[in-house]
Parts: C-alpha cells; structure tokens; sequence
C-alpha cells in the first residue's frame, strides 16, 4: 500500500482514538472521521507494514450509526472524537472497550468479565457538560482569536463556542477578544516567544453559578486592566477574575504566579452534598453531574457502615476522600502535590468533617510511618484509587498488598492502565467484585470506569 493512494474499505471497528478501522486485503485501515458501518473512500496518508493511517475522503454508504456532528468544527478539532456517532452506540463502544481491557490486558475469562460488569451509566447531558475551558489566543489578519488546536498541531482552529462547554464560557472569551483588538493587545507567538496574552480558562460552578476567569499572559500585566475587569464583570455569575504570569517556553498552560484581579482567587462549588473552593490550578471534574454519579459509586462499591478506616492514596483536593468520611470512622488521604494536600484540608475543614486526615507524600511512605506510629492501628478496612491515566505507580501497588484491605475500590480514567493494574492486584490476593463504565466525557474517546476488588484469604 503507498501514499496517496486511494482506497475503498467498510469501517468493521473503532480504535481507542476514535478513527474507524476497515480491512483493505491484508491491510487494517485506520480512517480518521469514519464511523463504523460506513463505506467509505479513504485517501492512504501513513502506510506501514501491515496496516496504514488514512483520511476520509467520500463516505459512500452512511452508516446507521452515523448522525451530522452539532458542532461545524468537529472533524479538524478532534477534540470530540466520536460525535458524528449516535449516543447510544457511543455508550456500546465504550463498554465493549472497558471490557476488551479486562479480557486482553488484564487477563480476565470472558465469563467473569461478564459476570462483575453492571449497566454503563451514560451522560445525563451529552453535550454542554464541561464546567472548564481552555482557549488558546493567537493573531490572524491584525485580530485576535481564539478556539482550540486543529488534531496534532498548535495551529488555531477559531471558535469561540464549544459544544461541550457553557454559554458562559463564550461570553468571556468575546469579551477577551474585542479587549484586545480594542487595544491593540498581541497575542503570543510560540514560534518567537513574543506577544502576551496566552490562553483563557474559564471556570463555572454547575451549582453555585459562580465564574472565573483566569487570563494567562506572557508578562505581568495586561493593557486597560480596569477596563477589561469592567467589562468581565458584566458576565452573569462572574465573581472571581485572575491574571496568571507564564513567561516560559513551554506548552504548560499555567504559570506559577497568580495575581487576583477582582473577586476572590476562587469559586465555590457543591459535589455529593460538599463545598469546594475551586481555585484557576485546582483539579476538579470537569463534569459535575456525571462526577457525582461517579464518586456514588466509588461510595456503594466502599460498602462503608460507619466503623471503617479507609485510606485513598490519590486523593488530590479531597473531593473522594470527604465523600467518604461522611461514612467512615476515619478516612486517610495522601497526594503528592503540596497545594492539593493544603486544598484538601481547608475543604475538611470548610465541610466540618475532622474525621478526615491528609498527608503528603508518596503512599508507601506515608503508610509505612503511619503504622510504625499507630502500631498497625490505622491500617485500612477499604483502600481507594482515582490514579491519572498513566495508572497505578509500581510501588502503589506493592504498598496496597501490603496494606491488606478488605476492599479495594479503584476509578480509572483509562481501561487501558486499570486492566494492567488489576492483574498485579488480582494475581497475589484479591478478586474482581463489580465493574462499572461511567460515561463522564461524551462524544469523546475518554472512559471512566469504578471497580470493586475483595480480598481473598489464601490466594
């Protein structure tokens, strides 16, 4: 098979981007924007061996699971990888993923596969669900715009309304865009390292209908502040605007440095029944309503009564970890980010929650010494996981086996790595329980999922 060539092929699959997979002969085909059903005409781009990448040049039979994408940037953004596919059979793939990671990677027979897996709960809203949004800035013909990158580059496709984010988010970055055209404000360049506003990250509380605005500059101050406050300021629920100073050569989007221009440094916000402070570094889902029906069932599979300690090893500003000691006799949390560990103990504190203790440092550490001090008596009934995608550290791991809970609970981001993990685990002493697929980021690739694992006394 070579460049350019010009291939017809019916889409069989989804791969784990999203592309559709078709057979051409011996080939596999990845064919960005197809979906599967289609018949499609597909232009070769990267051939390899045995298989290539390809770009959809004509669909020539619709799939029946094929719908027009509500957002006319779709298929240059990436950002929303499967919204040219229905609902419905979004949720079926996603499932059938997070399954085909336990068989293949994790090892598992179908049949007990099939036997722990409940009903996916899907997205309550499909679209407008994101309470974050980052634009990037850049310059084209003497204007300002903004919107997101086209797929693999840094090249800015504008758009300044997302089908994922809020009305909200759209009014700022306007307001943003004219400021600086109205002030001859250049964005920043990549390439020359000049020119000074960056990005815009918008944040909203799904609750509390409180805004920030965080403007990502590369200096220490923008042009007419004042003015631009004005008219931030005018945005419904605005109540916190922020000037953060990144003046590094770097793709991080956040500098260190944050100055709060009107409002608080933060907004509030409720989840599962709890107030949080939601600062522009705060990690926070980015789905509030699917987060709650997530964290839920972190707290079911927990089986918790009231007499447990549970120790959560990723516990980030707090947000699982204060769900649980609404439960527990006693919850332990260990992040290895200074900041988050500070959040998460001002947010016990914020909550009334003083059964709730925070430690930071790396797991096997903080355990280690706890038992050394406690004598083995803060060792844990249910041990809980939220790792990012990349998964459960080596040492995690080692450390969970050695903490010996009855109940491990692990909330993955990514099947993938949650597969891997769970045969290390299930290998020496536990067993799966209950699985469960969260559809957290619709018409997106991206899965999460909660398992529940029990102990096994002499496996």
């Amino acid at each position: 098979m070579e460049k350019n060539q010009i291939v017809e092929v019916t889409i069989e699959d989804i791969g784990s981007n999203g592309e559709g997979i078709g057979k051409a002969g011996n080939f596999l085909l990845f064919v960005k924007d197809a979906v599967l059903g289609d018949r499609v005409k597909a232009r070769v781009t990267r051939p390899k061996k045995n298989y290539a990448f390809a770009r959809l040049e004509q669909v020539i039979e619709p799939s029946p699971y094929r719908v027009e994408p509500v957002c006319p940037y779709a298929r240059p953004c990436g950002g929303c990888q499967l919204q040219a596919l229905c609902y419905p059979r979004q949720l079926k793939w996603k499932e059938q993923m997070v399954e085909g990671s336990l068989g293949h990677i994790g090892g598992f027979a179908p049949e007990e596969v099939k036997r722990v897996m409940e009903e996916p709960i899907p997205a309550e809203r499909p679209l407008h669900y994101r309470n974050k949004m980052q634009f990037p800035i850049g310059q084209k013909n003497g204007h300002a715009i903004a919107g997101f990158y086209a797929g693999r580059t840094h090249s800015i496709i504008p758009c300044t309304e997302c089908a994922l984010g809020k009305s909200v988010h759209s009014e700022a970055l306007e307001i943003l865009l004219r400021h600086m055209d109205r002030f001859h404000i250049p964005a920043y360049d990549e390439k020359t390292g000049k020119g000074l506003v960056r990005h815009l990250l918008v944040r909203t509380g799904e609750y509390s209908g409180q805004v920030m605005t965080c403007i990502i500059i590369n200096g220490k101050k923008i042009p007419k502040e004042e003015v631009l406050v004005k008219e931030l300021r005018q945005v419904p629920g605005m109540a916190s605007i922020v000037l953060n100073e990144n003046m590094k050569d770097t793709n991080v989007i956040l500098g260190g440095k944050f100055r709060t221009l009107w409002g608080e440094g933060y907004i509030m916000d409720q989840l599962c029944g709890l107030s949080f402070a939601i600062s522009p570094a705060s990690f926070y889902q980015v789905n509030s309503v699917m987060a709650e029906k997530l964290y839920g069932k972190a707290l079911e599979y927990a089986g918790l009564s009231g007499t447990e300690t549970v120790w959560d090893l990723y516990c980030g500003i707090g947000t699982i970890s204060l769900c649980l000691a609404k439960k527990a006799r006693k919850v332990y949390g260990v992040e290895i980010v200074p900041q988050a560990v500070e959040n998460a103990k001002e947010n016990a504190e914020r909550n009334g929650l003083s059964n709730a203790e925070f430690f930071c440092g790396k797991a096997e550490d903080v355990f280690a010494e706890q038992m050394e001090q406690s004598g083995g008596a803060n060792r844990p009934d249910v041990a809980v996981v939220d790792p990012p995608r990349k998964g459960c550290d080596g040492k995690l791991l080692e450390t969970l086996l050695a903490m010996q809970p009855e109940r491990i609970v692990y909330v993955s981001c990514n099947s993938a790595t949650l597969a891997r993990d769970l045969k290390v685990l299930c290998a020496e002493s536990y067993q799966l329980e209950k699985a469960v697929m969260v559809d957290q980021f619709a018409q997106t690739v991206h899965v999460e999922c909660v398992v529940l694992m029990s102990r096994v006394e002499g496996k």
